[in-house]
């Protein structure tokens, strides 16, 4: 063998022998965020804020990829289309997994798995401090004399599912009024149009702070640290009623183990930044919002079992 085919033969097992390591390595694109809403919402300007550092924590760039339509459909059908490599990740909240639940999704709950959860924001039960109600047993009480009025968005969203589920849990009697936006449930709630209504804090807490709005119990697991003696349903014996305006991000279920854990770490460490923690106590949350793969896929769960449960009460699940 000359000198020169030696040469040639150890090149060629080097670059054998480092293809596959290099082959491996993650990411070694660009990561892709999907949105199924309009540039400049809640869950657009939460996944950019995400992405700030992410793209420094993961050494890669990464985008958002809008595609709108259909309650999520259509960014369900594109990301199960994209390869499932760890490159693509869907953004989703309450309504991708009211769409799945009414079989309008072109994938299921067991195709998907959590990576991380970015916001949580829990719907907390609220009345009017001038109609005399300071607890849930006297909501509950006061809805067996005539059924209480209780606002919220429309009907078949997550607002109207969080109500009726929580009127079969705690045997309450609940009239359900829907309205265009949270503005116009304030609006109604100040004014004694409805009696309770579902909200977030961000959309009650000036009502908290003059005294008009009451707080009676939060649609979580645990209490929230800005309201810390407001209990939760759970706390109150009335199990099962956790209902957020949650975003976090999701892969395909197929995608490796190995690629989904360094996700995971890569976009805590972007979140627990002060850039995103910034963004956090902005819209009224702070650094619980944010938690791990294993937590928010089974809060995922959790969350389309009861969503899917009272879509069949309600006669809307295909």
């Amino acid at each position: 063998m000359t000198y020169l085919s030696r040469i040639a033969g150890a090149l060629f097992a080097t670059a054998a022998f480092i293809g596959p390591a290099a082959a491996d390595d993650f990411p070694s694109q660009p990561i892709e965020v999907v949105t199924h809403a309009s540039a400049g919402g809640g869950t657009d300007t939460t996944a950019r804020t995400m992405l700030i550092r992410a793209r420094r924590a993961l050494d890669v760039d990464a985008f958002v990829q809008i595609q709108r339509g259909g309650g999520g459909a259509v960014a369900m059908s594109y990301v199960s289309e994209r390869p499932s490599d760890g490159h693509t990740l869907m953004a989703i909240t309450p309504t991708h997994l009211i769409t799945m639940a009414r079989g309008r999704a072109p994938i299921g709950i067991d195709d998907i798995r959590g990576v991380v959860r970015s916001t949580d924001d829990p719907i907390i039960v609220v009345v009017n401090a001038a109609s005399g109600i300071s607890t849930i047993e006297e909501l509950i009480a006061a809805s067996q004399e005539a059924r209480l009025t209780w606002g919220g968005t429309q009907a078949g969203g997550i607002d109207h599912i969080a109500a009726i589920t929580f009127a079969n849990r705690a045997g309450a009697e609940v009239a359900y009024v829907p309205f265009d936006g949270g503005g116009e449930i304030i609006t109604n709630l100040m004014g004694q149009n409805i009696l309770a209504a579902g909200l977030n804090y961000g959309e009650a807490v000036d009502g908290f702070e003059s005294g008009d709005f009451v707080p009676l119990a939060v649609m979580a697991p645990s209490r929230l640290a800005i309201l810390p003696d407001t209990p939760t349903l759970a706390e109150l014996g009335i199990e099962g009623v956790n209902f957020s305006t949650v975003r976090g991000v999701v892969v395909m279920a197929d995608t490796p183990d190995d690629r989904v854990a360094l996700l995971e770490e890569g976009l805590l460490s972007a979140m627990e930044h002060g850039t995103y923690q910034n963004y956090l106590l902005g819209i009224g949350l702070d650094a619980t919002s944010v938690t791990g793969a294993e937590a928010w896929d089974t809060q995922i769960r959790d969350m389309y079992d009861s969503i899917a449960t009272t879509l069949e009460e309600l006669g809307l699940r295909q």
